[in-house]
């Protein structure tokens, strides 16, 4: 395979490489992947008839290439790509998002998006407490399953033994899961290309089909959604009043996530202050069930984070360490955090932050809200501020959103190696694309009317908006049937 013969001579060239320039000489796991794809779609294209014969030819061309040769085309490769980055115009810069308004005039404003859930069951989002009887129903379920589940990764079907197996103390029946754990794309077809495009997956480059996976993971694991079922190993619980939270306080809030044996658990909890972006709260927490797969390349939390982690006491009144509070968004290096217990002390730290009718903010919410077991009824989630042409369940991934709307690029590997992603860096970006909504709503109230004297809105009419009006207004259905 191609692949595989472009990572042979890759390793033999990070081996010997014996300085900086030598070392820039070297590609990435991903940048592996990309120019496999890149030369397999301009074979496909150029030589399409003949594709198997030339895509054999190269594999023994390179098959053959020494590590002299090797280190000669990439230095070559190099020369072309300084030559057309010179050619090309500047990046332009992120856009700067201007309101207009005060931070305290942007906190009163935005509750205009706040996004209700109301009817949006068959998406995730949960507007009500299961009650004793359906989580006793739930559990009674589980209990004739017997523990057996559908991987999430592979299909497969294998038993889940929370607590161990008595006869041999593992926690899942099957043994290893080998999935691909990119996502599927068609490649971008040349203008008067008619051959048929084969789906391919991100993460290997390989066809559809071609292959069980491309990567092995130790465990089968499984995700569970219905929320009776949630309940069952910690039920929801409705955000209470809290009268010490400010009242013009709005939260930017993300969660990640790990497999355990009880399906998809929070092991980070993050909240930044909206609109300024200042951290409140990002803590690790300890799940309730056996960790299978810490899931890192997405949740960006990795085994030694766990093990070197402080536990959190209830005689500190703030979670996150003072040297962590607004640290910058930088993947070379790794904050210190603290742990908390289980995913209930995260959700009280939360609950100290926030009341019932703050506004909390983020990107495909009900995710988040679940993991934590809240039913909050006061959410501006930006899959609904900017739903997909198609509505849902498909929507905009942030990652896009802050690329086309903001020029920002964020979750990008900076060192080559695996990350996984920030939640603090999510919860902003979130907030973000809040601010920029909220510039382009407020610039079309002043267009029907509205004016602001001192810090109040004035309605077309004359009429004073208060802040806890318009909770479910026109307005914010708009948002919900564009959604839907």
């Amino acid at each position: 395979m191609l692949h595989q013969e472009y990572s042979r001579l890759n390793n033999e060239l990070k081996k010997a490489a014996k300085d900086d320039d030598e070392k820039q000489l070297v590609l990435t796991d991903q940048e592996l992947i990309w120019r496999t794809l890149d030369e397999e779609e301009t074979i496909a294209n150029e030589k399409g008839p003949i594709y198997p014969n030339v895509v054999k030819n190269k594999i023994m061309q390179y098959k053959k290439m020494t590590l002299l040769q090797w280190k000669g085309e990439r230095v070559d490769h190099r020369r072309q790509q300084a030559h057309k980055g010179s050619s090309k115009k500047p990046l332009s810069t992120p856009k700067k998002i201007v309101t207009g308004l005060t931070p305290a005039q942007e906190a009163q404003l935005v509750r205009h998006l706040i996004t209700p859930i109301d009817g949006l069951a068959n998406h995730g989002y949960v507007s009500s407490v299961p009650t004793e009887a359906d989580v006793e129903k739930a559990r009674q379920g589980l209990e004739a399953a017997k523990g057996w589940e559908k991987c999430d990764r592979c299909d497969k079907r294998f038993q889940m033994f929370p607590g161990r197996r008595e006869e041999d103390g593992v926690l899942a029946s099957g043994g290893k899961c080998t999935y691909h754990w990119g996502k599927t794309f068609f490649p971008e077809r040349q203008l008067g290309d008619k051959s048929k495009q084969l789906k391919r997956y991100r993460c290997c480059g390989q066809a559809v089909g071609d292959s069980a996976g491309c990567y092995t993971g130790d465990h089968h694991v499984f995700k569970a959604s219905d929320p009776k079922r949630l309940a069952t190993v910690l039920n929801f619980v409705e955000t209470p009043a809290n009268p010490s939270v400010p009242s013009d306080r709005a939260v930017c809030f993300d969660c990640e996530m790990c497999y355990t044996v009880h399906g998809l658990e929070l092991i980070r909890l993050t909240a930044t202050a909206w609109p300024s972006g200042e951290e409140l709260l990002d803590v690790l927490v300890q799940p309730v069930g056996e960790i299978l797969d810490l899931n890192s390349r997405y949740s960006g939390v990795w085994p030694e984070d766990m093990a070197t982690a402080e536990p959190w006491s209830a005689k500190e009144e703030d979670p996150t360490p003072a040297q962590a509070k607004n640290m910058p968004a930088n993947k070379n290096t790794k904050k210190k955090m603290k742990v908390v217990s289980s995913p209930e002390v995260a959700r009280d730290l939360l609950f100290s932050l926030i009341s019932s009718d703050t506004p909390l903010i983020g990107h495909g919410l009900e995710n988040d809200l679940n993991a934590v077991r809240i039913v909050h009824p006061t959410v501006i989630d930006t899959v609904l501020l900017f739903p997909h042409k198609h509505g849902l369940p498909y929507r905009q991934g942030l990652k896009m959103l802050m690329d086309t709307l903001l020029n920002r690029k964020i979750q990008v590997e900076t060192t080559g190696k695996v990350q996984g992603h920030d939640s603090a860096e999510d919860a902003r970006a979130a907030g973000d694309l809040v601010r920029l909504k909220l510039s382009e709503e407020w610039k079309n109230m002043k267009i029907k009317g509205w004016k602001l004297v001192g810090n109040q809105f004035i309605q077309p009419g004359g009429n004073v908006r208060k802040a806890k009006d318009d909770y479910h207004s026109q307005h914010t259905r708009e948002f919900l049937d564009a959604a839907l």
